[in-house]
């Protein structure tokens, strides 16, 4: 028997065929599950990006309805809802709780986007209007980014205009960051606080408040007791008034103050209105900065009502206001006046009239002020005169009326000095006294007006602007001494008359 034989016995009832065609069955059917996963796969690579792309449009939509514009690279979605920040970025619950102590129940439109923008530690340049919550806007991530109490220096610094503005500041901050032990300081004088605290005056405390000016004045000491070598964020509040041109430029000082601080610190500017000095300097000098807006720029709120009241002259004005008192003055009421002289003069005119009035300007001492401040909040004092001091960022509760009884210098004084009444949701009255003298920025006054949905008469509209310099822009008009009393007549000056000789 053969090889062949036996290979024949040992194969007897076996299909080679057979097998071969199970194999083939077997290796088609795993190149069709192969087929089958690829595209189970590209499937579900369309569903996820269609799903993305609905997302997308849904944040859109949300931005829109709530006037919310957001330009830049990966911008982080808004939130809905305070508790979001727990759930998605792990905010301290104590925070959330203060949120709804001092009264937000929802988050504004500026909060929705910057909150979540800074806890990604984007840097901002954010316009909002007067009134919007923007001070709590980077409050809240700032403190849920702080976690603790850390007593190694500084590791936030909050640069604003005027020493009322960074004692508000200091007050919401203590309010959010109640519970968390995070300790924030407001300069008040430099030489009381070397006094108190010394060597140890940066590691005592967690967030700084001040002015450029105080601020500088203490690095520049000898054996300053400053360091913001640890300090992570640098937030400047009412930004376009600080970057107005001036004596001493911001830009100059906003550079000492950086070169002081940790290389690594993330930026943040706020402001009411919109400047292009600031955009240029942020886009130049920041990368990936994160540009939000809410609603239309350099507009005022819609709650508040707008008057432009025509008075012929600088008489007109006290009789025009002396009208609204005897009609009934809604108070609280600010009147802003556009220098400390005239405030001094209508404070003199009104105190006679039994107004509850106090003024508050540059020559007052700050305890003054301080006090003039704490009397208006309390209720004590129902009508405040003030220059534009008092224009920027204060936060005065319930403010009903704001009487512009000087022309404001540009639309953007304008904006802030009426946001010292609507805020926070709430309804109020801006009554604008005007003279011919005013025509120079009235029509852009008006424009604002009507942007904002007040009704503004056509033939102010339709004024002529004519094209002027920036030193026209911001000059403003000499005006007549503010007074009832009636000035006597000039001296009338003779020449001696000396008799002609020749004539005799």
């Amino acid at each position: 028997m053969d090889s062949q034989d036996i290979f024949n016995k040992l194969t007897r009832g076996i299909r080679f065929n057979a097998v071969r065609k199970e194999l083939k069955n077997e290796v088609k059917a795993e190149e069709k599950n192969e087929a089958d996963f690829g595209s189970m796969m590209v499937k579900k690579k369309v569903d996820k990006n269609r799903l993305e792309a609905i997302r997308k449009e849904q944040v859109a939509h949300f931005r829109n309805i709530n006037g919310i514009s957001a330009s830049g690279k990966n911008i982080p979605d808004p939130i809905k809802e305070f508790i979001e920040l727990k759930e998605k970025y792990n905010v301290n619950e104590q925070i959330i709780n203060n949120l709804n102590s001092c009264g937000y129940k929802k988050p504004t439109p500026v909060q929705m986007q910057i909150i979540p923008a800074m806890l990604s530690d984007r840097e901002i340049l954010a316009c909002a209007p007067t009134g919007s919550g923007k001070t709590a806007a980077f409050l809240v991530p700032l403190l849920a980014k702080l976690h603790k109490p850390s007593k190694q220096g500084f590791r936030v610094l909050i640069l604003c205009p005027t020493r009322e503005l960074s004692k508000q500041i200091l007050r919401e901050c203590i309010l959010l960051g109640k519970g968390t032990g995070i300790i924030p300081h407001c300069i008040r004088k430099v030489s009381l606080d070397d006094k108190k605290f010394g060597p140890n005056f940066s590691k005592k405390f967690d967030i700084l408040i001040t002015t450029p000016n105080r601020l500088i004045y203490l690095l520049k000491k000898e054996n300053s007791v400053v360091s913001f070598s640890r300090t992570e964020w640098l937030i400047i509040d009412e930004s376009d008034k600080l970057f107005e041109p001036g004596i001493r430029s911001f830009r100059d000082q906003l550079e000492e103050i950086e070169r002081c601080c940790n290389e690594n610190i993330k930026r943040a500017m706020f402001s009411a209105t919109y400047t292009a000095q600031v955009a240029k300097w942020c886009h130049k000098n920041i990368k990936h900065i994160l540009s939000v807006t809410v609603g239309h720029r350099n507009t005022t709120v819609q709650d508040v009502e707008q008057d432009l009241v025509y008075v012929g002259n600088e008489t007109g004005k006290l009789i025009a206001f002396r009208d609204l008192v005897k009609q009934g003055l809604p108070i609280p009421a600010i009147v802003f006046v556009q220098s400390k002289e005239r405030a001094k003069q209508l404070f003199n005119e009104l105190i006679f009239d039994g107004i509850n009035v106090d003024v508050i300007h540059a020559d007052r001492t700050q305890l003054q002020r301080d006090n003039v401040v704490k009397a208006f909040r309390e209720g004590k004092i129902w009508v405040l005169i003030c220059t534009e001091l008092m224009g920027r960022g204060i936060d005065f509760k319930g403010v009903k009326l704001v009487i512009n009884f000087d022309f404001p210098s540009s639309a953007i004084s304008y904006i802030h000095r009426i946001g010292r009444t609507g805020r926070a949701g709430r309804s109020g009255r801006a009554i604008t006294y005007f003279t011919d003298d005013d025509k120079p920025t009235l029509i852009k006054i008006s424009k604002v007006i009507r942007d904002s949905g007040g009704t503004v008469p056509e033939y102010l509209l339709s004024l002529k602007s004519k094209k002027s310099s920036k030193k026209t822009q911001l000059s403003i008009p000499s005006r007549e001494p503010i007074t009832t009393e009636i000035a006597p007549p000039a001296k009338k000056k003779f020449k001696k008359q000396i008799p002609d000789e020749s004539k005799s």
